[in-house]
C-alpha cells in the first residue's frame, strides 16, 4: 500500500477519530493510570509536531508525533496504525519520518514508552527494526513494569 506522510494538525476530525481509535486500542491493554496519552489539543502544541499517513484515497490510516523536551530530546509520541494496514509497513514510515526531523532539529536522543505484554509485541518489534535500543525509564515515567522504554542515539557518536 502506498502512503503519504505529512505533518498535519491534529485538530483535524480523522485524525481525531485516529487517536480515538488508539485509546480505545490502548485501554483493556494495560491499566488506566499507566497510559501516558496526550489529547490532540496537547499534540497541537508548539513542543509537538505531528505526522498523519493517508492512503492513495487520502484517508488517515496512521498517526506518530515528535515531542521535543529539550535541545538534546525527543520523544516519539502517540505511534498507531489502523489495524487493516498493520505488516504493510505504515508504522515505520512513520517513525522514519519522525527521526528525520529529529535529526533536522539537532537532537541528540530520541526515546518512547510503550505497554508490555500481550497487543504490545508488534510496536516492540518496529521500534528494534527502527533502531532503537531497550533502556530504563526517562524523565517523569515511573518504572512500574507496566512500561517498556526504548532509545536511539542520533548524535552520530560511536560507543568507546
Amino acid at each position: 500500500m502506498a502512503v503519504t506522510i505529512a505533518i498535519e494538525t491534529p485538530l483535524q476530525d480523522d485524525v481525531r477519530t485516529l487517536v480515538e481509535a488508539l485509546n480505545a486500542h490502548l485501554l483493556p491493554l494495560s491499566p488506566v493510570e499507566f497510559q501516558f496519552k496526550m489529547t490532540v489539543e496537547q499534540m497541537s502544541g508548539a513542543d509537538t509536531t505531528v505526522f498523519v499517513a493517508r492512503d492513495e484515497a487520502g484517508r488517515a490510516v496512521g498517526l506518530g508525533a515528535l515531542k521535543v523536551h529539550s535541545a538534546e530530546l525527543g520523544e516519539v509520541k502517540r505511534m498507531f496504525t489502523l489495524p487493516e494496514v498493520r505488516g504493510q509497513r505504515v508504522g515505520s514510515a512513520i517513525v522514519d519520518a519522525v527521526e528525520q526531523l529529529a535529526r533536522e532539529k539537532g537532537l541528540a536522543r530520541l526515546m518512547l514508552e510503550t505497554g508490555v505484554g500481550e497487543g504490545f509485541e508488534g510496536a516492540h518489534r518496529l521500534y528494534v527494526r527502527s533502531g532503537f535500543t531497550p533502556r530504563g525509564a526517562f524523565l517523569d515515567y515511573p518504572d512500574s513494569g507496566h512500561s517498556a522504554f526504548f532509545e536511539k542515539d542520533l548524535s552520530g557518536r560511536v560507543a568507546a
